[in-house]
């Protein structure tokens, strides 16, 4: 349109012979720059159309996700409402759970109350029959020097601590070791076999004695022959003092032992005798060595007085006396305060705990 106008604004141009030509070209260029405007609104017309289908298609989109959106919104509302439902069964659940987690926890407190004062019992009871068993042991072995015995009784009440199996009777078993090592280390004297000694020596002297006192002698006349009865009163005085003086006996003595019997007495000599082997026998089991040795001495004393040393029977029971005689009764045996300390102290720790 501007070139159009071009023409008539311009002053008259002179008719050249190039006029022609240049009408010519303007005629062909019209067209051509018609077809570019086309051609630009034809593209204008398409990249709208094209970028109305984009937006189109991108709102067709936007609104696709917004409404997929929407739903995600929607399920993970639905979600979280569920998860909230959840959360507050399983705050629900947990706090049931921490209730009855209390109640088992108090019931467990008190079982092991009950587990504890049950076992605290038997350990008691156990430890007081140990104690009692260790004191007869100790006992025994004081008294009467029974190291069998007592061995025997520590062995046992090692393995009873053993059997318990806790850790807490150690002390005590380490205690038990060491007076069970003594005890076997220590000296062993056949007591019971010696006390059977002084017993079995009664078959050779029961019924042996020699007479203890002769009988009395009968005075016999001045002259050797068997006084007549006279016919005066003298000859009566002289057969009663005769008489008199078979009654009455008078013979010094130079030791005052209350065994001097006379010869019907003979049976109280032996019942003495076994006495006195029976008094030497319970002083060898009461490890009573003085009292043992003065029955011996006392009984060897009798034999050689009172009896014939030249029976076989005899001086077999007065070789037997002797070597009892001079025989070790007694020794030095360990204790065994070790244990009895080790138990009593163990009790007085658990008593003294809360």
């Amino acid at each position: 349109m501007t070139e159009e106008a071009t023409p008539t604004s311009t002053p008259p141009i002179q008719d050249t012979p190039a006029a022609p030509a240049r009408e010519t070209r303007r005629g062909l260029a019209l067209p051509f720059l018609y077809l570019i405007v086309l051609l630009l609104i034809a593209a204008v017309a398409w990249l709208w159309w094209d970028t109305r289908q984009q937006f189109e298609a991108l709102r067709t989109d936007m609104a696709q996700q917004l409404r997929g959106m929407r739903d995600d919104a929607l399920a993970t509302n639905a979600i979280v409402r569920d998860t909230q439902e959840a959360l507050r069964q399983l705050q629900n659940t947990t706090a049931g759970l921490e209730v009855k987690l209390l109640d088992a926890q108090t019931q467990q407190e008190a079982l092991q109350s009950i587990y504890q004062e049950l076992f605290r019992n038997r350990d008691d009871w156990l430890l007081a029959e140990i104690e009692q068993t260790l004191g007869i042991a100790a006992q025994q072995l004081q008294l009467a020097g029974n190291v069998p015995a007592a061995l025997t009784a520590l062995q046992a009440a090692d393995a009873r601590l053993a059997r318990a199996d806790r850790s807490q009777f150690l002390p005590i078993r380490k205690a038990l070791a060491r007076d069970i090592q003594r005890l076997q280390a220590a000296p062993t004297l056949d007591v019971s076999g010696m006390a059977l000694r002084p017993v079995q020596v009664r078959p050779g002297w029961e019924g042996r004695p020699r007479g203890v006192v002769g009988r009395p002698r009968a005075t016999a006349p001045k002259d050797g022959a068997p006084a007549e009865p006279g016919s005066g009163w003298r000859d009566v005085l002289r057969a009663v003092w005769l008489e008199l003086k078979q009654l009455v006996r008078v013979e010094r003595l130079d030791t005052h032992d209350p065994t001097l019997l006379a010869p019907e007495q003979r049976y109280f000599l032996r019942e003495n005798l076994k006495l006195r082997l029976m008094h030497a026998r319970l002083a060898l089991l009461a490890r009573d060595e003085r009292a043992f040795r003065n029955d011996v001495q006392a009984s060897l004393d009798w034999l050689k007085r009172y009896f014939d040393l030249h029976d076989a029977g005899v001086a077999g029971t007065v070789r037997t006396l002797e070597e009892l005689r001079e025989a070790a009764v007694s020794v030095e045996l360990p204790s065994i305060l070790d244990s009895l300390n080790a138990v009593r102290n163990f009790k007085l720790a658990q008593e003294a705990k809360p």
